[in-house]
């Protein structure tokens, strides 16, 4: 099952039919979010402990949700997520990838989505803020865009600077590289920023 199909209303979503991946390296954590999608409901519970794992998951099961921790030993959370938009088959290859960090940074907020992540949760984890992110990915019918050099979820958004072809730059326009090392890490809110899409008029 979908999960928009799961969604019956603002307050309760159904997700026992739901099957979901969670990947962590580290075998404590694995267990914790492992019990926290149970706490939802979820019934098919897909566990890995490295990306090799989860890929073999994915080609043998049809899933509706992804969550994967960013910090392992490469290949890592970036990577695993970056070869699900590019390699995976469908219907696998356009599941909700959340992945989950402990490390905020603005250049690395940007680095999950541009891997083609659906959402960007910040450590410590809790189940309140999960359940919000599942919900409102069930609700949002975000495009899914294939190019040259990008795949996953439509990441368009407010506040990306001028158009092209136009002179001048807001002082709180992205510049167009951001440092991995520079920067304090982020806010829930303010990563949700950079991962919500916003409608805009053209």
């Amino acid at each position: 099952m979908s999960l928009a199909s799961a969604l019956q209303s603002a307050t309760r979503i159904q997700l026992d039919q739901a099957s979901v991946l969670v990947l962590d390296d580290n075998g404590q954590s694995l267990d914790i979010l492992c019990q926290v999608v149970y706490g939802f409901g979820v019934r098919n519970v897909h566990r890995a402990e490295t990306v090799e794992q989860a890929k073999e998951h994915v080609a043998s099961q049809t899933l509706d949700l992804i969550l994967s921790d960013v910090q392992m030993p490469e290949p890592d959370g970036y990577d695993f997520v970056h070869w699900l938009r590019r390699e995976a088959k469908e219907p696998n290859r356009f599941a909700p990838a959340i992945l989950i960090t402990g490390h905020t940074r603005q250049s690395q907020v940007l680095k999950a989505r541009d891997s083609g992540a659906t959402f960007t949760v910040a450590k410590p984890l809790t189940p309140k803020v999960l359940l919000e992110r599942i919900i409102w990915i069930a609700r949002e019918d975000r495009m899914f865009i294939e190019c040259d050099s990008y795949m996953g979820p439509d990441r368009r958004f407010k506040f990306e600077g001028p158009p092209a072809g136009t002179e001048g730059r807001r002082h709180d326009d992205l510049p167009p590289e951001v440092s991995s090392v520079m920067g304090e890490n982020l806010s829930q809110d303010e990563i949700n920023g950079f991962m919500k899409p916003a409608k805009v008029s053209i």
